[in-house]
This record gives structure tokens, C-alpha cells and sequence, in this order.
């Protein structure tokens, strides 16, 4: 087994406890050594290290005070109208994870010969990383919390309550049936109408203002009704835990193919530890663009697999300057997960489009997807066909975790995270920051990296998996954080001016156009 050495150290010398045990976990089960000072068996030193602060020019010394000061407690209170600490360690555990995937980058980088001998985090670069999205909307003028008034804005969401006091998520992914859906109870179409567009676009501003008419629609009928109503609509009803759910074990499976099969990677020569490694990403939404923005961040080449036209979700405002696009625009949102990507557009219903992808699974290190079980094969994307495709190939598969947990929401009120979020007072409730979607791009990161050292180690392929469901129980693992943070430490009411303040430009690069991306977490030192 490899070694590493664990430091943590904070802005004022108090150690970001939770962020280093959430890495030193991680890397022991992923067959590391992790002491104080002990030598990595493939030569020399390497060092994780964690601090709150990292290279950025504010004070911070503990959870709260990062969830303030990074924007964090901002987005999160969107839905109760003022900034609201978070109850988990997202940050920490966010850093955590991240610091695993640095820390095994390098070590498989140094198998390769690099003169790696110093991985640094910290948990205020975490946070930002988790909060890309919203803060590369914020900085072209789409905050989606009053901002230019484009975007739905206003406290509220769900969860639903039913008649017979259950508490209920709701997903929807096309319009019509959630319009079946509410008007099966009787709610008027113009009131159904107007809740649709902030319940689509929750997952991209963090509110979620919708008619009460909607929720005194759930209250007056018991969810045994609800539910045959949502099966015949063809929405998806999740009961909201009132406990988590039991926890332990890894947020990914890691699952060694045939031997013998592997081609090396060449001699280390580049900017970043993954650099030379190619990756094939069939992913949508957050979790999946979020695991490949990561990957790439590291270095490696991220070829996305978008439908003929472009991924819907190019379009949806606010809107950026695409590099090298001459004029063209893309989503600010869409530009934070997939920036530095490149794209080929294939129709995989098409045998011609089947084909396309086939070949570059061929000559690909890594193929990441978030594609469902049910049409897997029938793409030819199994792990055995694409094993075939290519000798040696890491499969990483990102999913819910579950039948009706492919999105964020439902996976925290399934999990109990939910109860875990809420005010003192209130019901279980998710937090309509994206934490689930978030955590698990990054868990599902780590575990390809994981992958991939493994398969340098040991000669063999290797499959991984990782769930929405898996990053949810690592964070309610890590209860107890939110609280106030300390004296002298602002909390951030607007994102446009975070990313403008130059304490934090080092976390930054930008647009053409202003949009605010923020940089890999990590510093490599030799």
C-alpha cells in the first residue's frame, strides 16, 4: 500500500477536523496508508494538506465561518428569505472528498514519474466549487435571488404535506405531467402554469416560490391517493424520512476486472496529474458534468457526448460568451459544469451515433455515465461490451441510488438528510441548494480517480460506481455543522460581489464577459 502523510492546519491554527477525516477514511479504504510521516512505498513523501482558507485572503476558522463568508448560508436561506446556516458539514466533507481525489491523482501521477511530494485544499475552495453554478449565474446578472427579476425569486418550496400528515417530495421532469398531476386535484391550470417555471428552474436558482394553492391542493387528500394519482401521471412522490438513514461504508464501489488487460499510462509529462488520461462523459444535469468539470480540472481530456443540437440545458438563462464560439452563447450555469470540454454530438437512438461513441470508448481511459441501468446495454455501454471496446477501461457509473431517486430531492428526503436541514420548528425539508448533486459529482470524481491509481497499481480494469443516494449519507455522517460564524467574519448576501472581492480572486478565472469559473481546488508542490 501507498503512504501518505495527513497535515491539517487552519487560518489561526485550528485544524479543519472534519474535512480531514472524511479524506483519511477515504484514501485508507481505498488502500493507502495515511500517518504522520511514514514514506509512500513508491518513493518519497507526499503530503495532504487542509486548511480552512487555502491561498484566498480571508480569515476563517471554522465551518460556520465559510458557509458566511463563500456564499453558502446565502444560497441555502433562498428559501427562507434571509441567509440560514446549513446543518451538515458540506463544505468540510466537500474538501474531504476533494482532497482524496487530489491526493490519488498525485500518487498515480507519481507512479508515472512526476516529482509530486505536497497535495493542499481547503474548505473555503470546496465551497466555492460546490457553489459553481450559482456563482457564474450571479456574475453575468442572473443571481435568482432578486437579480434583474428574470428568474423566479422568493421564499417557500416544498416538501408537500398530505392529508393523513405525510410529508412528500415531488418530481416532475416534463411539464405535462405536472399539470395532469395538479389538476387531477383540482387545482385550476392557470395556478398550475405559473407554479412550473420555478419548480423547473429550482434546481439552478436555489428557490422556489410556488401557489399555495398547491400545497392546500396535497393537504386535503391522503398520500395512498397521491400516490396512485403520481403513477398515473407519471410523476414520482418520495416520503420524507423523519431519521437518517443507516450510514457507514464507501460512497462508491470500486470493482477490479480481468488481469493482464491494461496498457499503462505513458511517462508523466504535464501541467496537471491526470494529464494524458481521456475521458468519454455521457452525463446530464449536475452530478455527472460536475464528476468530468473535476476530472478535467486535474487535467485529464473530457470528450462530452451531447444530442444532435446541443444539450437542452445549453440554453437556459442567464447566458455567457463561449470560448472560442465567435459570437455564440451558452448558459452561464451549463458553462460552470462543462467549461474546458470537448463535444460531440451523436444520436444515440441511431445506430450511426451508437457507432461514434463505440470508437471513442475505444481510445478512452475512463467512460463516465450517468446513463439508466434499463438502456445501458441496449446502447452497448455495458461494462462488458465497453470492456471489450477497450482493455482496461475504468467504468464509472454515476446514478440516484435507487427506483425514483435519480434527482437531488428526493434523495434527500429519502435519506433523511432532509431532517437533518431543517430549522428548529419546521418539518424536514431539503435544502434547495443542490448538495446531493454536488457531492456526488465530486464523490463520483474520486472514485474514478480511485480507479484509475488502482488500475496503475495493480494492472487491472475497473469498474466504479457511485450514487446521489451514497454522497446524501456521507453528509448526514456529518450533522452538527451550521451555527454562527465568528467575529469579524461577513456573510455574503450577494454572489456577484463574492466573486469581485479580490480576497477571493485566487479561486477565480473569468470570461470574456465577466462570468466568474472557479479554478481547481488543489496545489500540487513538488
Amino acid at each position: 500500500m501507498a503512504a501518505v502523510t495527513a497535515a491539517a492546519t487552519g487560518a489561526v491554527g485550528v485544524r479543519p477536523r472534519v474535512a480531514r477525516e472524511v479524506a483519511a477514511g477515504l484514501l485508507r479504504a481505498s488502500g493507502v496508508a495515511v500517518g504522520e510521516g511514514e514514506l509512500l512505498e513508491v518513493g518519497g513523501e507526499l503530503a495532504c494538506r487542509m486548511s480552512w482558507s487555502g491561498p484566498l485572503g480571508l480569515r476563517l476558522d471554522s465551518e460556520a465561518d465559510v458557509q458566511a463568508a463563500c456564499g453558502v448560508m446565502h444560497v441555502h436561506g433562498r428559501r427562507y428569505g434571509a441567509p440560514t446556516p446549513l446543518r451538515v458539514d458540506f463544505a468540510s466533507v466537500a474538501a474531504g472528498v476533494l482532497a482524496t481525489t487530489g491526493t490519488l491523482a498525485a500518487l498515480r501521477a507519481r507512479r508515472l514519474g512526476a516529482a509530486y511530494r505536497e497535495v493542499g485544499v481547503s474548505v473555503a475552495q470546496g465551497a466555492l466549487l460546490g457553489l459553481s453554478q450559482y456563482l457564474a449565474a450571479a456574475s453575468v446578472g442572473g443571481d435568482g435571488a432578486g437579480g434583474d427579476g428574470a428568474e423566479p425569486s422568493g421564499a417557500g418550496g416544498p416538501p408537500f404535506g398530505s392529508a393523513d400528515g405525510v410529508w412528500f417530495e415531488l418530481e416532475a421532469l416534463e411539464a405535462d405531467g405536472w399539470l395532469r398531476f395538479w389538476c387531477e386535484l383540482d387545482v385550476e391550470r392557470r395556478v398550475v402554469g405559473r407554479g412550473w417555471l420555478p419548480f423547473q428552474a429550482r434546481y439552478g436558482t436555489a428557490a422556489c416560490p410556488l401557489p399555495e394553492q398547491l400545497f392546500a391542493a396535497a393537504r386535503a387528500v391522503e398520500y395512498r391517493r397521491l400516490l396512485r394519482v403520481a403513477a398515473e401521471c407519471g410523476v414520482e412522490l418520495t416520503e420524507v424520512a423523519g431519521r437518517p438513514a443507516v450510514l457507514g461504508g464507501m460512497p462508491w464501489q470500486l470493482r477490479a476486472g480481468a488481469p493482464g488487460t491494461v496498457r499503462r499510462g505513458e511517462p508523466f509529462d504535464g501541467p496537471g496529474p491526470l494529464s494524458g488520461v481521456t475521458v468519454v462523459e455521457i452525463t446530464r444535469r449536475v452530478q455527472g458534468p460536475m464528476a468530468g468539470r473535476v476530472l478535467a480540472l486535474l487535467g485529464a481530456a473530457v470528450l462530452r457526448v451531447e444530442p444532435p443540437g446541443g444539450d437542452p440545458l445549453r440554453g437556459v438563462p442567464p447566458m455567457t460568451a463561449e470560448p472560442g464560439g465567435e459570437g455564440a452563447a451558452v448558459s452561464a450555469r451549463f458553462a460552470a459544469l462543462n467549461r474546458g470540454k470537448g463535444v460531440l454530438e451523436a444520436d444515440l437512438r441511431s445506430p450511426e451515433g451508437r457507432s461514434a461513441v463505440r470508437e471513442l470508448v475505444s481510445g478512452a481511459d475512463v467512460l463516465l455515465h450517468s446513463l439508466a441501468p434499463a438502456k445501458v446495454a441496449g446502447l452497448g455501454l455495458d461494462a462488458g461490451t465497453a470492456a471489450a471496446l477497450r482493455p482496461g477501461l475504468v467504468y464509472a457509473q454515476a446514478s440516484g441510488g435507487g427506483p425514483g431517486l435519480s434527482t437531488d430531492y428526493p434523495v434527500q428526503a429519502h435519506s433523511g438528510l432532509a431532517a437533518l436541514l431543517a430549522p428548529d420548528g419546521l418539518p424536514p425539508r431539503p435544502t434547495l441548494l443542490t448538495v446531493c448533486d454536488v457531492l456526488g459529482g465530486l464523490v463520483c470524481a474520486a472514485g474514478a480517480v480511485a480507479a484509475l491509481e488502482a488500475r496503475e497499481r495493480t494492472g487491472r480494469a475497473q469498474r466504479v460506481e457511485s450514487s446521489l443516494l451514497s454522497a446524501a449519507r456521507l453528509l448526514c455522517g456529518a450533522a452538527g455543522g451550521g451555527g454562527f460564524p465568528g467575529d469579524g467574519v461577513e456573510v455574503c448576501t450577494d454572489l456577484a460581489a463574492l466573486v469581485r472581492d479580490p480576497r477571493v480572486a485566487a479561486a477565480f478565472e473569468f470570461g470574456a464577459d465577466g462570468c466568474a469559473f472557479v479554478r481547481g481546488p488543489w496545489e500540487f508542490g513538488a
